[in-house]
């Protein structure tokens, strides 16, 4: 089977988990903070703004508590999203907002965001479909502009910028994962950035269970009763640990080569694709963006694109769509019109992107997918 997503782990993982087995702390410890600051490094940002997490759900729920949102609050954010970002909304008693994207991009613009502002809109939360970073400078100018804050959930752009400003620093909070399928893996796994310092170091605390000592080692270099409870806030334990920290410090070291074999996979796609019938391509990206390639989608008629889907599948290639419209999930169903969303979401197919894809791989994707375009429609001009 051809997988749409599948990481890339090797020896030097593994050298960096013994490592930390021969040191005989597993939890959060020095390389969690190595961790930390090398991709604080990658983001441009500081150190102390920057939280390895156990995964970018807890960011986004943590965020939600870091803008102290309840009923009564709006948050905006597209319907094609991953579902976590609504239940961390809703979970506070906070209304989610859906508005639609652009169908081609599968990306809010500014003006999709400012139609679904409400005088009670308290954040907006917009997502880089697939490695695009998408509208997100006017989007941020919006938000600054009203006085609104901007979460940035960037699980699919771990490498994406625009003119040199990474993905996830427009706003003034950000998480990004770490799963299995993504780009850069520990497994389970997510980073969160918070612009505000104050904010940040609360971040930490909740991240926590609300403690504000460091540890029990740490606290016992300072104080004669070094296990009583410190505990201000109601937090959680989300924070991440050394052993996927480690796992985590190679992948970042590997992603330039991991991004630039996407790429070319993309490209491929791009040139073999090009001018067959019935078959969109992405979109070009704009000058001064780059993508961290997370997805590769096409556009198919709505009548035929889940039976080219299940014809691929039982050729070897797995293919899928992310993400299933939010409007339309029994959890949150409403009456939003949401053109553009609706026709991405009846037409978008995801095709297998990753970097283990060797040539071969994407040259049998490419004719199996040509040979299942052109039966349906066939048989469909038929019918």
């Amino acid at each position: 089977m051809i997988n749409v997503f599948q990481p890339s782990l090797g020896e030097e993982e593994l050298a960096a988990v013994s490592e930390v087995f021969a040191g005989n702390w597993l939890g959060h410890g020095p390389r969690t903070r190595r961790f930390e600051a090398e991709f604080a490094d990658h983001l441009g940002v500081p150190a102390e703004n920057v939280l390895f997490i156990n995964s970018a759900t807890a960011g986004l729920f943590l965020a939600t508590e870091l803008l102290a949102l309840g009923p009564g609050d709006d948050v905006v954010l597209p319907s094609m999203s991953f579902v976590a970002a609504g239940n961390a909304v809703a979970a506070t008693g906070a209304r989610p907002v859906f508005c639609d994207v652009d169908p081609r991009t599968l990306n809010p613009t500014a003006d999709d965001i400012e139609r679904a502002l409400t005088p009670q809109t308290k954040a907006v939360l917009v997502l880089h479909y697939g490695g695009y970073p998408g509208d997100i400078e006017r989007i941020a100018a919006l938000c600054h502009d009203r006085g609104i804050t901007l979460v940035e959930d960037a699980a699919c752009a771990v490498a994406s910028d625009v003119d040199g400003t990474r993905a996830g620093t427009f706003g003034d909070l950000a998480m990004w994962s770490f799963d299995s399928m993504k780009v850069l893996v520990t497994g389970d796994g997510g980073m969160l950035y918070v612009r505000d310092p104050e904010l940040a170091r609360t971040a930490r605390t909740l991240a926590y269970h609300g403690l504000e000592q460091a540890s029990g080692f740490a606290a016992a270099k300072v104080s004669p009763r070094w296990w009583d409870l410190n505990v201000r806030s109601f937090g959680r334990r989300v924070i991440g640990n050394d052993i996927t920290a480690a796992i985590g410090s190679v992948q970042l070291r590997r992603l330039p080569d991991f991004v630039a074999r996407r790429r070319a996979v993309a490209e491929t796609y791009d040139r073999l694709l090009a001018g067959t019938d019935g078959i969109t391509l992405p979109p070009p990206l704009p000058e001064g963006h780059t993508s961290s390639y997370y997805f590769y989608w096409i556009q198919l008629d709505a009548g035929i694109r889940d039976q080219v889907a299940a014809d691929l599948l039982e050729r070897g290639v797995y293919t899928t769509l992310r993400y299933p419209p939010l409007h339309k999930v029994p959890a949150y169903r409403g009456d939003a019109d949401l053109p553009g969303t609706d026709r991405a979401s009846d037409t978008t197919l995801l095709l297998p992107l990753h970097q283990g894809l060797d040539d071969t791989d994407v040259r049998t994707v490419v004719d199996e997918l040509r040979k299942a375009v052109e039966h349906r429609r066939a048989a469909a001009r038929r019918a």
